[in-house]
């Protein structure tokens, strides 16, 4: 079990640095375009989508690095007040609900990417970029953080983390 924690540990880290090269391009890429358009007065014909979907990539690939830091949203009113022998029965409520939307999201993004992939859709721009290639960090994404979910749930239930990342002198 140590050694699968670790690997979704590793893999959600390097889920993050792709998703910082991903935002990384696209700022670059953006000020390629404004160079182009209005220094140059060159036409720009894929930034604009490439900058698009990088930006969607970025959020889908680095949702599993922010949840290994426990950076989504989480409001702990409700933890921080209940007895704390319902502190972990409502954080693992919660992530398996989690859980479930993210497997359920990844299946019909697979489903959807797989699609687009058989059937040769393609965007309707001048670009004409192949509908796969945007849509695969959705069921990677999504897939990857169902697997950073699973560690999850894993840490809670053996003990490894504290409900909501409270230490034993908060949750008292």
């Amino acid at each position: 079990m140590d050694v699968f924690i670790l690997c979704v540990r590793r893999l959600s880290q390097t889920c993050g640095v792709v998703a910082a090269a991903l935002l990384a391009a696209a700022t670059v890429v953006v000020c390629e375009m404004v160079v182009m358009r209005y220094f140059l007065a060159a036409s720009t014909v894929w930034q604009t989508e490439f900058v698009t979907f990088a930006i969607v990539a970025s959020t889908f690939i680095g949702g599993p690095y922010v949840l290994l830091h426990k950076g989504h949203v989480n409001v702990d009113l409700v933890p921080l007040y209940v007895n704390r022998r319902w502190r972990l029965p409502l954080a693992l409520v919660g992530a398996l609900a989690s859980l479930l939307f993210c497997v359920v999201i990844a299946w019909y993004g697979w489903l959807y990417f797989h699609e687009a992939l058989t059937k040769g859709w393609r965007t309707d721009t001048v670009w004409s970029l192949p509908l796969w290639i945007p849509l695969l960090p959705l069921p990677v994404g999504m897939g990857l953080l169902s697997l950073q979910y699973v560690a999850d749930i894993l840490c809670l239930l053996t003990g490894r983390e504290a409900p909501f990342g409270m230490d034993q002198e908060e949750a008292e």
